[in-house]
């Protein structure tokens, strides 16, 4: 029977410099010691990973896979009230149940920023997650992500936090 080693810490490099978990985002060329491209070398940078391109993601933007993804930016010009918290927030626990099942959702905060004072050439939804993965529940992470729409255009800004 296997036992689990709780006293070392999950998210530690490996010891072996060649070892990587996956790719990095943005895909970018690498500083030549991981490949060609950049790589993550912990568990939770590539599970950072996997949910910012999965926000990111527009529903049916993906060729062979049209459930992958949220229509966040269908959002962007909707007023921003608890019923339409409610429905990101639900679509956003779908998606992540479905897709990516070793994480686990601890909290959405989802809010609307005025970028210029105004609000009316700029709208800016920010939506943060704070989550664990379920090899080890007790430490939070998250992600957060912001959908700009400028000038009739549609462009994301991502960044990371907690």
């Amino acid at each position: 029977m296997a036992i689990k080693d709780t006293i070392k810490k999950p998210f530690t490099r490996d010891r072996d410099t060649n070892v990587f978990v996956g790719l990095d985002l943005p895909i970018r060329r690498g500083d030549g010691r991981d490949g060609y491209f950049a790589s993550t070398t912990t568990t939770i940078e590539a599970v950072k990973n996997n949910i910012r391109n999965l926000l990111l993601t527009e529903a049916g933007e993906r060729i062979m896979q049209p459930d992958f993804g949220l229509s966040l930016k269908n959002v962007l010009f909707e007023q921003v009230d608890d019923s339409l918290v409610m429905a990101i927030q639900d679509e956003i626990v779908n998606k992540v149940n479905f897709w990516l099942p070793f994480v686990i959702i601890k909290d959405i905060i989802i809010r609307e920023m005025d970028t210029d004072g105004i609000g009316y050439d700029k709208n800016t939804i920010s939506i943060k997650v704070i989550f664990s993965i379920k090899q080890d529940p007790t430490t939070l992470n998250s992600i957060q992500v912001s959908l700009t729409s400028i000038g009739g255009e549609t462009s994301t800004i991502s960044g990371d936090g907690y």
